[in-house]
């Protein structure tokens, strides 16, 4: 076992050996009991712009145990680390058919692989294409405007996340998200994943761990099945009985919903059957757009062009007790581009998307606004039309040929249809027309839009310039829905059934979905023996 001591702060030019000497120095730990030293996070504190420094967690394992638990019991910024093994204590039942699991984003994806790994041969079908070919589908609409509805931003292999900044962070505490982060490492991610306290991976670097962690489950006696559509579900007598894929009927036994949020025809087929689906919160609002170097000096101060210090980026929120309301950032997109990112015709919708290196010119997150039961009710069918209505009134108002609707941030302020392009420059490939965002949302959300610019500009000079550009709309935050499940992590009206990650109300983002996928293998795996 190894101890983790944290909150060690460092000029950012000191070298990992001076930082592992003054932990053995601090701690009175000699090189001779040390079996293994080495960082574990590393972050920046810059509460402080003219002596910036590196905040590592140093991991350290010891011959002698009792001395690790001693450091640990003596000392408030130690502990011991959390392990990624698990045991897993597999079933007896006999499997009638293979596991089966619907969309291949994170959480289906590394349901599968777990599942790959210990001899249960489980059959993916996702709507979409490969990432190979999603690519090319993406790259067209980017340009033209064709939009190919089953391959885009949200279908096709990774699923939304593969078109994404690939960001690592996440508010769930489990030993399953280094387990996530390790095996991401095995098909090819950066190391520094391991070691970063904000890691992300790019979205160039996602394509190809995707296609590698397809070709692992393959391997080892997974199947992948792509422009796959699951039409339907048959749940009989409260158990699944079989799916229905491209027209045709197959026995089904277990089968892992992973559809991710924007699958609406597919929750139109799960709301016409007995299930428990809720209506759940979600955030609505706009990209907004800053050059990176602004962003850079506003953290950073004098030091903003110090090699040491990653792009910079934030999280920025405020609440409103009287409105019942927050509006956050979020997915913040260092050194990207604004994309489109609808997956239905005659709708816009944006998100933000940057490679590893973070190196294009602008910055952009998405600033938004929760909406729940006071914005649409409680049945999820309202949910879901007042997502879709801001979609097509964004459509109407970029143009109705894709372009998406913008306006600088003095325009928005002042009330004012407009958009006068400064030093920023939209990113959004298809274009952008001059648009009042006051005419697409209600006056509650651009309130409170208005608010947290004003509130953020507090916190970081500059974010309310003038010439910031917005770009809308974002609506893609989290599902609409909620499909309820038991104890068990099945449906309570279906057995088998395994609502699974974001699209279905469990998770938000690559990791936290990826550990929702790993928990219900793992509970299928306790329940059935493997196939091999």
């Amino acid at each position: 076992m190894s101890i983790i001591i944290s909150g060690l702060n460092f000029p950012m030019e000191a070298s990992h050996t001076s930082v592992f000497e003054s932990v053995m120095h601090k701690f009175n730990i000699t090189r001779e009991e040390i079996q293994k030293i080495a960082i574990a996070k590393v972050s920046i504190d810059a509460r402080h712009k003219s002596n910036i420094a590196l905040v590592y967690s140093v991991e350290v394992r010891l011959n002698d145990n009792k001395k690790e638990d001693k450091l640990v019991e003596n000392n408030g910024n130690i502990r011991k680390k959390a392990t990624s093994d698990r045991v897993i204590n597999f079933g007896s039942e006999k499997l009638e058919t293979r596991p089966v699991i619907i969309g291949f984003g994170p959480s289906g994806m590394f349901a599968a692989l777990l599942l790959a790994q210990h001899g249960y041969c489980p059959v993916v079908y996702e709507r979409g294409d490969s990432v190979e070919n999603r690519v090319g589908a993406v790259n067209k609409f980017w340009t033209s405007g064709d939009l190919n509805k089953n391959t885009n931003v949200q279908f096709g292999e990774g699923g939304a996340g593969t078109f994404s900044d690939g960001k690592l962070t996440t508010r769930i505490s489990d030993p399953l998200c280094t387990f996530v982060l390790e095996e991401l490492v095995k098909f090819s991610a950066p190391e520094e994943i391991l070691t970063k306290s904000k890691p992300h991976i790019g979205t160039d670097n996602l394509r190809d761990i995707v296609k590698n962690i397809r070709e692992e489950i393959i391997s080892l006696g997974g199947e992948v099945n792509f422009l796959s559509c699951v039409e339907d579900i048959d749940i009989k007598n409260g158990k699944v009985n079989s799916i229905t894929v491209n027209g045709e009927k197959k026995a089904a036994q277990n089968v892992i919903l992973a559809i991710g949020h924007s699958a609406r025809d597919t929750f139109d087929m799960l709301m016409g059957k007995d299930l428990d689906i809720i209506a759940k919160p979600f955030s609505v609002g706009v990209r907004i757009e800053h050059l990176q170097s602004d962003i850079n000096k506003a953290l950073y101060g004098p030091l903003a062009k110090h090699p040491m210090l990653q792009k910079g980026e934030y999280q920025l929120s405020h609440r409103m007790q009287s409105k019942d309301k927050a509006v956050y950032t979020f997915c913040m997109c260092p050194g990207g581009i604004v994309v489109p990112a609808t997956s239905q015709e005659g709708t816009v919708v944006v998100n933000g998307m940057s490679e590893f290196s973070r190196d294009q010119a602008n910055a952009n997150s998405g600033i938004v606004v929760s909406v729940g039961e006071k914005d649409f009710g409680t049945n999820p069918k309202d949910a879901i039309a007042y997502q879709l209505k801001l979609e097509q009134l964004a459509f109407a108002k970029g143009g109705s040929n894709y372009k998406a609707p913008a306006q600088d941030v003095k325009s928005f302020m002042n009330g004012k249809k407009g958009l006068n392009i400064g030093e920023v420059h939209p990113s959004y490939s298809l274009g952008v027309e001059k648009a009042d965002f006051n005419e697409i949302f209600s006056k509650d959300i651009t309130d409170m839009l208005k608010i947290g610019i004003n509130q953020f500009s507090r916190k970081i000079h500059g974010f309310g310039n003038d010439d910031a550009i917005l770009t809308g709309v974002e609506t893609r935050t989290s599902s609409p829905i909620r499909i309820v499940r038991n104890e068990n992590l099945q449906s309570a009206k279906a057995q088998g059934l395994y609502p699974c990650g974001e699209g279905v109300g469990y998770a938000g983002g690559i990791i936290s979905a990826a550990v929702d996928g790993l928990k219900i293998a793992t509970h299928i795996m306790e329940q059935y023996k493997s196939i091999q």
